[in-house]
């Protein structure tokens, strides 16, 4: 039957689903740019020299040139994660077009056109939103495509659109056997009208959707011809760095720069809102100079407060009830009144992002504005802060989206943070060169923002036949939200969403439950880190749950089944990483499994990880199995890596990555000390995907919160100890 015939009995996705603004108007050609900045986005119309010219346009996400190749937009910035590689499978299948002909490019910044679809008239990443905000967005660019290519053939040959099929980007006549490339039909494809509905393929017809593609951005980054923003070399560039204040709110007093003035290359030393940025030829000249520097903080109104003192504040905080987050029954009652209850506290660091490429930005102003270079995560809210410190509109600064070297949140910064303080240098210049800011490791570790510190307290109990019956959460910790754009969607009577997800939907049925949240006001800058809330929250609720399944003498997975009867989802995770972990099964000496669930960003995954304890009391984490329900696996591979790097990240504060702060400043400065899991500490990973047919749900961050409580029940299972901070340690 034919896909055309077959299309009568399915039902149609209506274009105008496409969210406001997204849809399927003519796109502006992002011409992209080599390392020199030729070609900025928006400008060319043609590809670059050599290349094939653009032919056929008919949508914002899909362009096709003589040459034959399908060119698809992606919305989302690649930082490691796999969007150009997922997004571009979905227009691939509903195009039919073969796999080595697609190329993937960055979309100009243009909310009107490549929202975010979860966020309204917002362009960026974040979320574990790119696929599922994505996926019917994209699959209808490439099946207008097929529509408007299958029309000119049924044209150019006098036949009806159902004697023509498409495979592998081929256009074949059933009956005559003639074929055409998209490249040869381009033209008179443009001329067809634009389909007021198309038809997408139904899970059963996928033919590349599940399937394991080759990454769009590997052969670049193998061979080294990625442009990251560090990457970016323009005529008459300076390169400029800043001395950040030492403790959080000091401000400049005053500075001599007479020394760094001597140091060769240094062009310009000047103030700006947030310290005092040396400005050079080159960025070696750039750093010697900001040594030479001589500055006289001012103090007055600076954060002195060491990561100790916060704690025994949050200590005294927790002692009474904060802002209800969620309740049910009675939870005081039936904690006084139960067989047998556990109280457990649990302290939870600072964290830095600490992504391999330190965060950078090239700025230029030009006649019709401001143009940016930048591996850029939110491209609206960039645009927004650029053009107030500029006063120009938003639209005037143009956007040129590198690849990042990770982010993990950090370059998704809801004051945009670093992107002004690289606009505020070329403001304060009054210039029209470029000027490229670089931050250093230490800057980027010392100069904020953090995943917020966190202290819980957790109370439980269970009756005299070993079920919960009562659980009471409490939070303490600083507001992500809170003085963001976010702050009045995402922060009801006193409740950040995110300071408390993964607590509030508790998944266990326990009948009287209250959960509620203390959010102090500290200068310490904060912002989201991969898996947000559930960063810290995961790790009490899940080691709470594997101790109370000690207490009751039970088996902790089927413990936490009973607790599921109306989580199938969860439950079907649960019973596949036991299963394939071998749960039950025996050991070598000294080795102990633990097991954790949890659901995130939509997504279920469970994680047992296999540890082993050793004779000079330290512990090694061997293996772990991962399952993971994240709807439709669009791309496999890619979801694997997704779920090995987020585990491995996760990891890290598990075992040893810290921020402390010492009198209001930040003690650590590099990779030395502020350690991230190394390969030689990678366990084996096996990773088990649940088959699925629901719409598909985020990856990037579900499989970071389950790895450190998993840890700690396999420690608690081989020691006997309870382990209630990050990162672990074992009593001596």
């Amino acid at each position: 039957m034919s896909r055309q015939r077959f299309d009568i009995h399915r039902r149609k996705f209506l274009i105008t689903s496409l969210g406001a603004g997204a849809g399927l108007t003519l796109g502006v050609y992002l011409g992209g740019c080599d390392q020199n900045g030729k070609k900025p986005t928006g400008m060319e119309p043609k590809m670059a020299e050599g290349d094939g010219e653009i032919l056929f346009e008919p949508n914002a996400f899909v362009r096709i040139t003589d040459d034959n190749r399908v060119i698809v937009i992606i919305k989302h910035l690649e930082m490691g994660q796999g969007t150009y590689t997922g997004l571009a499978a979905l227009v691939a299948e509903e195009l039919d077009a073969d796999w080595s002909q697609i190329v993937s490019e960055g979309a100009p910044a243009d909310a009107s056109r490549y929202n975010n679809l979860f966020w309204g008239q917002i362009q960026g990443t974040g979320g574990s939103t790119a696929m599922p905000n994505s996926f019917n967005q994209m699959r209808q660019a490439g099946a207008t495509a097929r529509h408007m290519l299958v029309a000119a053939a049924a044209e150019q040959w006098h036949v009806d659109t159902d004697d023509i099929q498409v495979e592998k980007g081929i256009i074949k006549n059933r009956a005559s056997e003639q074929q055409a490339s998209f490249g040869e039909l381009a033209d008179l494809a443009a001329q067809q009208p634009v389909p007021d509905d198309v038809f997408l393929k139904e899970p059963d017809q996928f033919t590349l959707i599940g399937t394991t593609v080759p990454r769009k951005d590997s052969k670049e980054k193998v061979h080294g011809t990625a442009i990251y923003t560090q990457d970016i070399q323009l005529p008459e560039m300076l390169v400029a760095v800043v001395a950040h204040p030492p403790r959080f709110g000091a401000r400049v007093k005053q500075f001599d720069a007479g020394e760094t003035r001597k140091v060769r290359g240094v062009h310009d030393v000047i103030e700006i809102p947030n310290g005092v940025a040396v400005v050079a030829e080159h960025t070696w000249a750039a750093i010697k100079g900001r040594d030479a520097l001589s500055i006289e903080w001012d103090e007055s109104n600076a954060f002195n407060m060491g990561s100790d003192q916060i704690l025994a504040d949050y200590k005294q905080r927790a002692q009474r009830p904060g802002n209800i987050a969620r309740q049910s029954g009675n939870s005081s009652k039936a904690l006084n009144e139960a067989a047998e209850r556990i109280d457990l506290e649990f302290e939870f660091p600072y964290l830095a992002h600490a992504p391999m490429e330190p965060l950078n930005c090239v700025v230029q102003r030009t006649d019709a504005g401001v143009t940016i270079w930048n591996g850029v995560q939110s491209q609206t809210a960039d645009q927004q802060a650029v053009a107030k410190l500029f006063g120009i509109k938003p639209e005037q600064v143009t956007i040129n989206m590198l690849y990042a070297g990770g982010s993990f949140g950090r370059r998704g910064n809801p004051h945009s943070d670093y992107v002004v303080e690289a606009a505020s240098i070329v403001r304060a210049l009054d210039t029209r060169r470029p000027i490229k800011m670089v931050w250093t490791r230490e800057d980027d570790t010392r100069a904020g923002y953090f995943r917020p510190m966190y202290y819980h307290t957790l109370s439980a109990a269970l009756n005299s036949n070993g079920k919960p019956v009562a659980w009471q959460h409490r939070i303490v910790g600083q507001s992500i939200m809170t003085g963001t754009a976010f702050e009045s969607s995402m922060v009801k009577d006193g409740v950040d969403a995110t300071s408390v997800e993964g607590a509030a939907n508790l998944p266990y049925a326990i009948p009287n439950l209250r959960v509620d949240l203390h959010s102090p006001e500290w200068p310490v800058p904060v912002q989201w880190w991969r898996s947000v809330g559930s960063t810290h929250t995961a790790f009490a609720v899940e080691t709470m749950i594997d101790q109370l399944a000690r207490r009751a003498s039970r088996d902790p997975v089927e413990f936490r089944r009973e607790l599921l009867d109306d989580k199938p989802r969860h439950r079907a995770v649960l019973d596949l990483v036991a299963e394939k972990a071998g749960w039950g099964g025996p050991l070598p000496e000294g080795r102990a499994r633990g097991i954790a669930l949890h659901k995130s960003f939509n997504s279920y995954v469970a994680e047992v990880a296999e540890v082993t304890l050793h004779a000079d009391n330290r512990f090694s984490v061997d293996k772990v199995i991962i399952a993971i329900d994240c709807g439709i696996a669009v791309t496999p591979d890619v979801i694997r890596a997704q779920m090995e790097g987020g585990m491995g990240f996760g990891l890290s504060p598990a075992l040893m990555s810290e921020i402390t702060l010492d009198n209001g400043a930040v003690v650590q400065g590099n990779y030395h000390d502020f350690q991230m899991l190394t390969i030689d500490q990678m366990p084996e990973v096996e990773v088990h995907i649940v088959k699925s047919t629901q719409p598909p749900t985020g990856v990037g961050e579900p499989a970071t919160p389950v790895i450190a409580p998993a840890v700690a029940n396999a420690l608690s299972a081989l020691t006997g100890q309870s382990f209630q901070r990050l990162p672990l340690t074992l009593s001596a």
